[in-house]
């Protein structure tokens, strides 16, 4: 059991995922929102926002964001969300990423573990909301794999039919309606990493 998991409440311990070894769970911060960026666009899966949306996120969004840190202190993933405004009990999850090096380690489940115990850490959690496109089958896993381990059903609607966007051969988005989401009580630990070197 990692250190971070240890600070997981009782119930979330045995349905968490440790962090992968040499990585731990940390808080963007705006030094951070070029990395990202360049997770997002190397992904080739992901739809590619401006570096600048990247920047407000890690300013405006860090509360309900997380970032994998390596040992020097440098993004190796990150997962990016929000609360819903019409649903202030419900964690939008924007965008998930791990840079290439790191995948295939378990990287993404953990840090979707650690971010619904952060968000739950504050206020009450419910649900878990993210769309995916129909062609994208390892985030369908990522999800689908989530929900199982912490007890929760999965409710899929399209939420935006492929016509809505302006963009030619944009898939529909699928909603991924996750819940309930059990009480959590204290969030994994979250520290801040200072760069080595």
């Amino acid at each position: 059991m990692t250190a971070a998991q240890a600070d997981l409440p009782t119930d979330l311990q045995a349905n968490s995922l440790e962090m992968p070894e040499g990585l731990r769970i940390d808080t963007p911060d705006v030094a951070d929102g070029a990395a990202i960026w360049r997770i997002a666009r190397d992904s080739k899966v992901l739809d590619l926002n401006s570096s600048y949306s990247y920047l407000l996120w890690c300013r405006d969004f860090a509360a309900t964001s997380v970032v994998a840190r390596d040992a020097n202190g440098e993004p190796a993933g990150f997962i990016t969300g929000y609360i819903r405004p019409e649903r202030p009990r419900t964690l939008v999850v924007w965008q998930v990423a791990v840079d290439q090096a790191h995948r295939g380690r378990g990287l993404a489940g953990a840090l979707l573990d650690g971010l619904t115990a952060k968000v739950a850490a504050d206020r009450e959690l419910v649900s878990v909301e993210t769309t995916i496109t129909p062609d994208n089958t390892p985030s369908e896993r990522l999800f689908t794999s989530y929900a199982q381990r912490h007890g929760a059903s999965v409710e899929r609607t399209v939420l935006f039919d492929a016509g809505l966007f302006p963009d030619e051969g944009h898939l529909p988005e699928v909603l991924f309606l996750i819940e309930p989401i059990t009480e959590t009580g204290k969030a994994a630990q979250i520290e801040p990493v200072e760069p080595v070197g």
